[in-house]
């Protein structure tokens, strides 16, 4: 399954997007979500300028996508490749800018395998389930030959960072390393949209047990401190450009999940009221510690609703589904016996999860027995992808819902694998 997708992508999917490209004459770039990022730390840290100015995104289109863009011809790119990131994520960069960028992609690259691998041990650190060795391998491979991954791969995503940090954040606040959580959590931050969810929650978490807790809240803030601060003394002002940019880059960038299925105003009102009732479900579940089961369904219950209401729908960002994935794979036979509810929401997300590798082996076959043949079944994979991160939401919630109505001595949510 995982070898198929990997086989889809370059030979089905690339091929593709490259006659499309040829055919509308249009620009593909170099599909490195780092570029522009790089290339803008490259500029402010070594001669001083603005990342954020209408000259070094001129620069980096060249760079990225080999001219600037023409507002004038239809075919180009609607994505400007501005540099739409808080000014401190020049700091992470910083080691790389003296390199040529081939090298620094093959490096970044190298590093987001070995984060994406990362993630299913650290997410099962987490959540508490130890399974066997040969458990850990499959879920692994699965993981590196899933969708969202090999899309974050080929473009080079920096979400597949920040969800390597989150699960680092989790495996730490798991193990009781409440300093380092938090240093990761602010590291994370920068893609805030992918983050703050989470860091509300869990700093709302700490609140609630201060004197155990605190040492996330301290490290949070000094380790944003500095970030921010030191974006403060190399560019003065980034803050209200880097506002600036994101309204820029939202103004032609994709809706949310939830935009695409009930308009950007009917979506930017759906997110308003899961996130209220997110709230609701969590609120009572502030005391419980990070040992505990309610803990862990909150983790991958606040996850799943950051997937569901992010501002931009991207599959490579549905990485951050691992952990209700996994909850929900440990816990199949206690969804199974729930309600009906429970039952068909389950059977359908297993579907979906599933779907896109049942598509991509189907389209390998057709492929291998039609080499020369442009598949028109390309977008096959993708059908799961809108509804995946609403069902798993909707499931982990229902089931939030379940054991919350229920006294504590009688819920039967053990931890045990």
């Amino acid at each position: 399954m995982a070898a198929s997708m990997w086989f889809y992508f370059q030979r089905v999917l690339i091929p593709h997007q490259i006659a499309d490209a040829a055919a509308n004459d249009h620009p593909r770039g170099n599909l490195s979500d780092l570029y522009p990022r790089w290339w803008g730390a490259h500029e402010l840290l070594l001669h001083g300028r603005d990342p954020y100015s209408e000259e070094v995104t001129r620069e980096i289109q060249q760079g990225y996508y080999g001219r600037v863009l023409n507002p004038e011809r239809a075919g180009d790119p609607k994505d400007q490749q501005g540099f739409v990131y808080p000014a401190y994520v020049v700091f992470l960069l910083a080691p790389t800018l003296h390199w040529r960028f081939p090298t620094v992609q093959r490096a970044f690259l190298a590093l987001l395998w070995v984060l994406t691998a990362a993630t299913v041990p650290l997410w099962l650190r987490a959540l508490r389930w130890r399974v066997s060795l040969a458990m850990v391998a499959t879920l692994v491979v699965l993981t590196l030959g899933s969708l969202p991954a090999v899309q974050g791969l080929k473009l080079q995503q920096l979400s597949l960072l920040v969800a390597g940090l989150l699960a680092m954040c989790a495996a730490a606040v798991a193990a009781g390393y409440f300093a380092l959580a938090g240093i990761l959590l602010a590291l994370a931050t920068i893609k805030p949209q992918l983050v703050w969810l989470l860091a509300l929650w869990l700093l709302a978490w700490a609140f609630r047990d201060w004197r155990r807790r605190q040492r996330l809240v301290w490290a949070f803030g000094a380790t944003m401190l500095l970030l921010a601060g030191g974006a403060e003394l190399v560019l003065p002002g980034w803050i209200s450009q880097f506002r600036a940019a994101v309204g820029n880059y939202q103004a032609y960038t994709h809706l949310s999940i939830l935009g695409l299925l009930f308009t950007r105003l009917g979506g930017e009102v759906a997110a308003f009221v899961l996130i209220l009732f997110a709230a609701w479900l969590g609120w009572p579940l502030l005391a419980e510690n990070e040992d505990s089961p309610q803990f862990r369904l909150m983790l991958a219950l606040v996850l799943a609703l950051t997937t569901v209401v992010i501002p931009m729908f991207a599959p490579y960002n549905q990485l951050l589904l691992l952990p209700a994935i996994l909850l929900a794979l440990r816990r199949r036979k206690e969804l199974w016996q729930g309600n009906r509810s429970l039952r068909l929401i389950l059977g359908v997300s297993a579907l979906l999860l599933f779907w896109p590798w049942i598509a991509t082996v189907g389209l390998t076959v057709c492929a291998l027995a039609a080499p020369h043949t442009n598949l028109p079944g390309w977008r096959l994979p993708y059908l799961g992808s809108l509804l995946l991160p609403i069902l798993l939401f909707a499931l982990i919630a229902l089931w939030g819902m379940d054991l919350r109505s229920k006294p504590r001595t009688t819920q039967s949510f053990s931890t045990s694998a």
